[in-house]
Order: C-alpha cells, then sequence, then structure tokens
C-alpha cells in the first residue's frame, strides 16, 4: 500500500484524453493535498478544452510534451519531484492501429517502459506507486457467455490491444523484478463527457444529428460491456491508493449491449430531446463493413475490486447515455 505522507505530486500521462480529463478534476477535488503535474503531447486525441474547469487550480500544471521523451520524463521527476505515476497516456483507437501501427507500438510499449525506468531510477527503491491504465481487449474475445477476470489469459487481437499487453506485462516485470509498488486497472469501454469524437457513441449522436447516415460495423451484433467514465474515475482512485501493489484489477460496468441496440437508444433519446418531423433517427442507421479483426464480445467480471476495494458502478446505463448525449447537444450547441 501507498505511504500516503510520502505522496505530494503525482504525474498523470494523458490527461487532456478522455478518461485523464475526466479524471483529474475529479482527482483534485478529492484529494486536496495532492499535486498533479499532467504530461500530454495533445495528439488529435487531447484537448485542453476538456480541462477548463482546473488550469487554474493552484495544485495543477500542464506540461506539453510526450511520454517517449526520457530527457523530459527525468526532468520532471526531478523538478517537480514525483511520487507517483498514473499512466493514462496510450493511442488508442484500434481503427488506426490497423491502419498505421506503428505510433502504437511506440506510445503504448516504449512510452510506459520511460515512465517505468525512470520512476524506477527516481524513486531508488522507495514504495512510490505506478497505477497503470489499460483495457480489457487485451484479454482477446468472449463467445456468446463467461467473463473476463483478472485471471484471464492475455489474447489480444488489434495491435492496438497488442501493445497494451505488452506495456501490462512490461509493468507487471518490474513489480516481479524490482519490486516496485506497480497496480494495473483494466476497464471496459468507457462512455460519457469529453469523449473523442471518433469513437462509436459520439459518432452515432454526431451522425444522428448531422442528418448522415450512422455506420454501424457488420450486421450491429459485436457487444461490449459499457462503463460510465465518472465512475471508472472512482474506481482508479480507489486502485491508486488503496490497490495492493503487483495486483491487476478489472473495472466494468456489468452493461452489456450490442452496438445496433446502442444506436437505437441514443436514436430514441434524440427523438424525444430534438424531434424530426414524421420520422425517428434510427432510419438513418447502415451497416458498413466490418472491422478487420473485429472481437465479438467483452464482458468483465468486477468482482475482485467491488470485494476488495468496495467499488461497484453507480450509474445506470440509460441515465449515463442521456447525460452524454447532453453533453454533445451542448457542445453543438443544439
Amino acid at each position: 500500500m501507498a505511504d500516503h505522507h510520502s505522496i505530494n505530486t503525482i504525474l498523470i500521462t494523458g490527461g487532456a484524453g478522455f478518461i485523464g480529463s475526466n479524471f483529474i478534476p475529479y482527482f483534485l477535488d478529492k484529494n486536496p493535498s495532492i499535486k498533479v503535474v499532467n504530461l500530454d503531447v495533445l495528439t488529435y486525441a487531447g484537448d485542453l478544452g476538456n480541462l477548463k474547469e482546473v488550469e487554474n487550480h493552484p495544485n495543477y500544471t500542464f506540461v506539453k510534451g510526450d511520454i517517449c521523451d526520457n530527457l523530459l520524463v527525468k526532468n520532471l521527476f526531478e523538478k517537480y519531484n514525483i511520487s507517483g505515476v498514473i499512466n493514462f497516456a496510450a493511442e488508442s483507437h484500434v481503427d488506426n492501429s490497423i491502419n498505421s501501427p506503428r505510433q502504437f507500438i511506440k506510445t503504448n510499449i516504449e512510452g510506459t517502459f520511460n515512465l517505468l525506468e525512470n520512476a524506477r531510477t527516481f524513486w531508488k527503491g522507495k514504495n512510490n506507486r505506478f497505477h497503470h491504465i489499460s483495457t480489457d481487449e487485451v484479454y482477446g474475445s468472449l463467445g456468446g457467455n463467461g467473463f473476463f477476470t483478472e485471471e484471464s489469459n492475455y489474447q489480444p487481437n488489434s495491435p492496438y490491444s497488442a501493445s497494451k499487453a505488452s506495456s501490462d506485462f512490461l509493468v507487471r516485470s518490474y513489480y516481479h523484478t524490482y519490486g516496485m509498488n506497480v497496480v494495473t486497472s483494466n476497464c471496459s469501454n468507457n462512455y460519457g463527457p469529453k469523449q473523442h469524437d471518433e469513437k462509436l457513441i459520439p459518432t452515432i449522436i454526431r451522425s444522428a444529428i448531422n442528418g448522415v447516415k450512422i455506420p454501424i460495423y457488420g450486421n450491429g451484433k459485436n457487444i461490449r460491456d459499457w462503463l460510465f467514465v465518472k465512475d471508472h474515475c472512482r474506481g482508479i482512485g480507489s486502485i491508486y491508493h488503496k490497490g495492493k501493489a503487483g495486483e491487476t484489477y478489472l473495472l466494468g460496468g456489468n452493461n452489456e449491449y450490442d452496438n445496433l441496440t446502442i444506436a437505437t437508444k441514443i436514436c430514441k433519446i434524440l427523438d424525444i430531446k430534438i424531434p424530426k418531423k414524421k420520422r425517428s433517427y434510427k432510419d438513418q442507421i447502415e451497416f458498413v463493413e466490418d472491422r478487420l479483426g473485429h472481437d465479438f464480445r467483452y464482458a468483465i467480471d468486477a468482482s475482485k475490486v467491488s470485494k476488495e476495494l468496495s467499488w461497484k458502478a453507480n450509474e445506470s446505463f440509460d441515465s449515463g447515455l442521456e447525460k452524454t448525449v447532453d453533453w454533445y447537444l451542448n457542445k453543438y450547441q443544439l
């Protein structure tokens, strides 16, 4: 367990991305004695606009830079006396990993290694915490039943999930080889405010209100477990503070839906909020060629984190989805 008296400044990487930009305001609010340095290279998927609420916070500092930049990371550890790391930084869009995998290997594997190695060197055996954020996609694909658990075998099927699996193993190795105080959390699909437009739920909302076809891969039957991002943030906070060193924790929302159902649910919400004359938004749904290596189903058994850290997802999928739609309608000023 982390020694909280020594925790002053933590390095959060990728904090301008979807999950990170939800987590930082939450974490600063819950931990008034902790300072946060947010290191983000601001790729297309990072947006400082998502951190407006904390940009003038006395305990918050933003640094633009790459986790692969060894000298920069080393300087940050020394300058800010970094005493903890939460690593969100990752290339995460599966389609992009299929089209151009190289950047995924660099950021997700080399970047994680660079953070681990700098933390190990700077902390010199101190019991400081390194929390690595990962994904359920490392476990591959499930059939019609069963769940991923912390004991599931790794079977990544895309360059994205393979790169995340590699980084998970690196983190594990720093615990077993160097005794470093690491934890890893693997989450199911997140949804909620601040998600990049390329992802499934924002794409459905944007396409619907723009009057264009809503693209759904294959037959729309691929199933994901959905976790509201604010619930995920609470889970990360619990694991960072109370998780057992060397352990992995799975965070899931227990909300399994196929893609077609999600598109239909969003269209129903929009039919009420901004109705169209005489027709439903769901008339815009169109099936498109399936993604290469598209995993059929992911589902998470989150009983370990529930039992050990008393965490569970609170947000119902329907209420979370409505909050998400509202956020995008506000963003598009509709």
